[in-house]
């Protein structure tokens, strides 16, 4: 079972049509709300995007350069999905960037414009794929290939270890269906600290996400009591 499966399931499962990913950008005044169920055709569509023109296989090495934000969130799922072992840094196969990381060292990079209207990147490097171009075209059903829970997943860790580690980390922080998150926290990709506090034991603990970028401190209270969270995490 992929890490992907492990921690999204059981979510979809229990009520796939709830809100699951809610994302703000202050500094552009974006809302994006995702159900499960909708936040799953997304990280379907990036697994196919990924497996059909980049290659990513079980085992394939493949670098995110995000901020938090729910396209990596779906980078991620996508990437684990087709058992990647996505790497902290360096070099790897496959490089999943936003225009900052355009220059990342990899086999392929995958450009992401993180437009809220999907809209291309402006200056893509010729042999490089735009995701917000391609993702569109993917079905938004995917089958995974079978992946051993022993197969690396993130960094030194396994897929069993991440897993356990997210649930571990949901128990301890008091996350449950109940849970409502509001977050401002990066997510490094590492799995200590925000990656697995600020969304994977979200999903472990089968809760939901308020993540703000670029946030208006001032606000936060405010966005906290409109969306009904129950915890924060900064």
């Amino acid at each position: 079972m992929t890490v992907t499966d492990a921690l999204l399931a059981p979510v979809l499962a229990a009520d796939a049509r709830r809100p699951l990913i809610t994302f703000y950008d202050d500094a552009t005044g974006e809302r994006l709300e995702f159900s499960g169920e909708t936040l799953a055709n997304w990280v379907a569509k990036t697994a196919n995007l990924l497996r059909d023109e980049c290659d990513v296989e079980p085992g394939t090495q493949v670098t995110v350069a995000l901020p938090a934000h729910w396209q990596k969130a779906v980078a991620l799922l996508g990437a684990w999905w087709c058992g990647a072992h996505v790497v902290e840094a360096g070099a790897a196969a496959v490089a999943l960037v936003d225009a900052e990381h355009l220059d990342a060292t990899a086999d392929l990079v995958v450009g992401f414009s993180l437009d809220a209207f999907g809209r291309p990147l402006a200056e893509l490097p010729a042999d490089a794929v735009d995701y917000a171009s391609e993702v569109r075209m993917h079905g938004d059903h995917f089958t995974p290939d079978p992946v051993a829970g022993a197969d690396p997943a993130l960094g030194t860790h396994s897929v069993d270890d991440l897993v356990e580690r997210s649930r571990r980390r949901a128990a301890a922080l008091g996350y449950g269906a109940d849970t409502r998150l509001l977050s401002t926290a990066d997510w490094p990709v590492s799995a200590d600290g925000g990656l697995v506090d600020g969304l994977l034991a979200v999903l472990a603990g089968g809760g939901s996400l308020v993540q703000v970028r670029h946030a208006d401190l001032s606000a936060l209270d405010r966005r906290a009591e409109a969306e009904r969270c129950t915890a924060r995490f900064d």
